[in-house]
């Protein structure tokens, strides 16, 4: 088996410098916030240095912005990378807090040989503007130990794999300090000095666990690794340096997480219709934001454009310093009508769900009502509002021989004051209601008033004349 590392020197620090806009100093902090852990290219030119105490720091660039780490940040963030990652190799393996590790042995005759498989993830690593030191092992340690080490080559020769972790120094191997203190008074200072020496001598001086790692890291002893598998959601977070005070500032950020939204939806061969956004604020309760289209939707450009309708109506209420983007919910992918062999033709569909989606974003999801048909042949009942997003699309048969109807119902019907100047159709009969004590018995016709006005009037059996509608 071939295995690939990805190990990623400062993984915090490129999440949050893609989200930025601006380019100033950036350095990553440990907990305590006494010292600085990773430092940005910028930071570096001006002699900031990890390990360099932050006072030194600030003292050498006082525009420096920094940046506290914390263990569940970093893991989100790895787990942020694996996912990408699944779309290219299957057995996926987190190695917290800044590795995956990915079986590409069988993947060599899928994209053409080892090479393609390593530029593939290079193009990918650099569309999602990360720093990563790969390397390729016959073992998972052994890719790991290469990768770290910065000795990274696209090859499968086991033998070049053997004789660069030889070359390397007991500290690269990641012994613990008891054993490389045990090991160089031995006089061993390379893994491949390790190497040589029989198992049972290695085991009585040093212990039986040392002998387990030297011998995974060669591939005598079996390593057996759990296969990560993506949870069926999406979510990503952008962590700011400074507040968002205004909704224009989220824009940036957002557009890049909607185009891995896009991305992940086409992986998937599906898409949604609602989206989850979260604006945290330091001192206020968490802005809940749900934003409805009313179809199916993967575009990024159609979620950028209902979010910043949505932001313009609901402006930020304080200052914002993280924000996330989630998707649980998930529908199948249908295939646009309508479209020719090159799939140039417009979509009438898709351009009905995105007028309706930008109207409820600026107007309100309640806002917007679709008439629906009933099976009731008295008029004002043979219809009914209802949400304009359809669970489950329906098909009517339209009738053969559908009779004219007018365009403007009146609420109610009006009584007539005056005969028509004119008849023009009718009359058509509608009787029903016995079911449920509304009864009406009714003549309809299409008539001139004497205004002018073309009116759809009928004459009830018991009370008269009455006007009904309206015709354009």
């Amino acid at each position: 088996m071939l295995w690939l590392y990805l190990h990623f020197p400062h993984l915090l620090l490129d999440h949050i410098r893609r989200d930025r806009e601006d380019s100033r100093p950036l350095v990553i902090v440990e907990g305590s916030g006494q010292r600085v852990i990773q430092a940005c290219p910028d930071a570096r030119d001006q002699g900031v240095r990890a390990g360099m105490r932050l006072k030194t720091a600030i003292n050498l660039v006082p525009e420096l912005g920094m940046v506290r780490a914390q263990p569940e940040q970093e893991a989100r963030i790895l787990e942020d990378q694996a996912r990408w990652l699944y779309r290219y190799a299957a057995h996926i393996v987190l190695v917290p807090p800044d590795g995956l590790l990915a079986e590409i042995g069988s993947l060599q005759k899928l994209y053409g040989g080892l090479p393609a498989v390593w530029q593939t993830v290079e193009q990918a690593l650099n569309e999602h503007r990360l720093t990563a030191w790969i390397a390729i092992g016959h073992t998972p340690l052994a890719a790991r130990l290469i990768a770290r080490a910065g000795k990274g080559e696209c090859t499968a020769d086991k033998g070049h794999i053997l004789r660069a972790l030889e070359n390397m120094p007991l500290v690269a191997a990641e012994f613990d300090g008891k054993t490389c203190t045990r090991l160089q008074r031995l006089g061993l200072n390379t893994l491949g000095e390790v190497f040589a020496l029989p198992a049972p001598e290695l085991a009585r001086r040093l212990s039986p666990e040392t002998l387990a790692r030297i011998q995974k890291i060669q591939g005598t002893r079996p390593d057996p690794q759990t296969p990560w598998q993506p949870p069926h959601s999406f979510r990503q977070q952008a962590d700011f340096i400074q507040e968002i005070e205004h909704t224009q500032g989220l824009l940036f950020p957002l557009q890049r997480m909607l185009s891995e939204l896009e991305d992940d939806l086409c992986w998937r061969q599906q898409d949604t219709d609602s989206l989850h956004l979260i604006l945290r604020h330091r001192h206020e309760e968490d802005t809940r934001l749900r934003i409805r289209t009313s179809g199916p939707e993967h575009r990024a450009e159609a979620f950028l454009n209902l979010i910043r309708l949505r932001l313009e109506q609901q402006p930020l209420r304080a200052p914002v310093v993280a924000l996330v983007l989630s998707v649980k919910r998930f529908l199948g992918r249908e295939t646009p009508t309508g479209q020719d062999l090159l799939g140039e033709s417009q979509d009438l569909n898709e351009a009905w769900h995105t007028l309706m989606s930008r109207l409820q974003a600026r107007l309100g999801e309640q806002s917007l009502k679709r008439l629906s048909p009933q099976a009731d042949h008295r008029p004002e009942r043979a219809w009914s509002a209802s949400e304009v997003q359809q669970k489950h699309k329906t098909r009517l048969a339209a009738p053969e021989h559908l009779p004219r109807r007018p365009l403007w119902l009146l609420q109610g019907p009006q009584p007539l004051t005056e005969p028509p100047a004119a008849w023009f159709a009718g009359p058509e009969r509608i009787s029903g209601g016995w079911w449920d004590g509304q009864r009406v018995h009714r003549d309809y016709y299409i008539a001139q008033l004497q205004s002018g006005q073309l009116a759809w009037v009928f004459r009830d059996v018991r009370e008269g004349w009455f006007i009904h509608g309206w015709f354009g």
